[in-house]
């Protein structure tokens, strides 16, 4: 087969083979003459100069297989601490947070925070001086019932939306209520009164579905401005099973990720290194994926994943407490176990239509930050970027990365700390 090839053929044949990564065609390599052989790590890519395949497959689908990025290798910077910090252990009642799961930042600089333990949203100018706070806890129009998210809406607005109806409610940017929208129900699907919204595209389209915490195939769907049914991803495996009728996730199991890309919606699985984006009419358009190798997690990493669950600062133990978390334990180890470790933790899209996807930390194997991996807006890798220990990211900017953190006394804050986007 290789007698026709030349060196120089054989040694581009196995570069391209190591980008594809197939078996069959690894060893069919391995065959080439070997006097070719010492010369083909000489001819391997420039680290810094990462390998991406784009390819189509029989329905039109683009597929980008991407490498994995140097070790080590950093493709921007966060900055060294915050530029803005809100938040208090004691002191004036807008600034003693709790139950913190979203931030956004206007166009103006502010810092919009939907603060769940007041179900309140409340704003802060630019370094951090709070300004207002809207809506309260009710079932009134502006009002809220477990406040949970808050997005950018079309026309200089902003949504925010909460359980357990699972509404969205419209402001404009000086905190006048606008409207709610109610996502319709299908009467003749039982899940449909479990339908809730998950994000807001650009353009005022609202991606919902049946909470994906479910142990059956669920719905996702994109709902209009007025909560309508636009159109369907399909149905989807839900991340849990059902344990004595409880859902459980399983442990060190693959979870559901969902995001607007650009023009795309994101709906995928953590299982494998695969993210998926669909169009608008719920057709898949792109398939990203990066270099990684699947493996089943370890009983050390099984154990680890355990203790990290019911773990308790050492001065709060108590003999009571103790006795409690041994039985925590024994509960977890009749829990499910994930058939192989997740690929990566989490995804997050930002400003300029990045994918950013998070690198799954083992249990046992700390690493200092969070690291992430990120590819440009058509799916091909840029290099990884590392971002602050215990982080939670909500939103990331052109020059800034928005999330909200933890201190040793389990005080919330929300941090803007500023992004060096250098080269780009």
């Amino acid at each position: 087969m290789f007698g026709s090839l030349t060196c120089a053929d054989q040694q581009e044949l196995l570069i391209n083979t190591r980008r594809v990564r197939h078996p069959l065609l690894f060893l069919l390599v391995g065959l080439a003459t070997p006097g070719c052989q010492p010369d083909l790590d000489e001819q391997d890519p420039d680290p810094t100069d990462l390998s991406v395949s784009v390819t189509s497959d029989s329905a039109g689908i683009r597929i980008v297989e991407n490498e994995r990025p140097p070790t080590g290798s950093r493709l921007w910077q966060v900055g060294s601490q915050p530029s803005v910090s809100i938040g208090e252990v004691e002191g004036e009642e807008p600034y003693m947070l709790s139950g913190i799961r979203d931030a956004m930042r206007l166009a103006d600089g502010r810092i919009v925070i939907p603060n769940s333990g007041s179900n309140e949203v409340r704003v802060f100018d630019a370094s951090g001086v709070h300004l207002a706070s809207w809506g309260r806890s009710g079932e009134g129009p502006g009002e809220f019932n477990a406040l949970v998210e808050v997005e950018p809406w079309p026309g200089d607005s902003i949504a925010a939306w909460y359980g357990p109806r699972r509404g969205v409610s419209v402001f404009d940017l000086d905190g006048n209520f606008a409207r709610e929208i109610t996502l319709e129900r299908d009467p003749d699907d039982p899940r449909s009164r479990y339908v809730r919204p998950g994000a807001v595209t650009r353009d005022g389209l609202i991606l919902a579905g049946v909470d994906p915490h479910s142990d059956v195939e669920v719905p996702v769907e994109i709902r209009d401005a007025d909560g309508r049914l636009a159109s369907s991803l399909g149905t989807h495996p839900g991340q849990v099973v059902l344990i004595d009728g409880s859902a459980t996730p399983r442990i060190l199991g693959w979870r559901v990720v969902q995001e607007p890309w650009g023009d795309l919606i994101v709906h995928s699985r953590t299982e494998w290194y695969e993210i998926t984006a669909f169009e608008r009419d719920g057709t898949i358009a792109r398939i990203v994926r990066r270099e990684h190798e699947s493996r089943a997690p370890t009983r050390a990493e099984i154990e680890a994943y355990i203790e990290e669950q019911v773990y308790y600062p050492p001065e709060s133990l108590t003999s009571e407490i103790e006795e409690e978390q041994e039985r925590e334990r024994q509960r977890y180890r009749d829990y499910p176990v994930g058939e192989r470790i997740p690929a990566y933790a989490s995804i997050i899209v930002d400003k300029l239509d990045h994918l950013w996807v998070e690198e799954y930390e083992v249990p046992g194997s700390r690493r200092p930050g969070v690291l992430w991996t990120v590819f440009d807006p058509e799916g091909r890798v840029l290099g990884y970027v590392e971002t602050p220990e215990g982080l939670v990211i909500h939103e990331i900017g052109e020059d800034y990365i928005l999330g909200h953190i933890y201190d040793e006394l389990h005080v919330e804050y929300v941090q803007l700390w500023p992004l060096e986007r250098s080269g780009s």
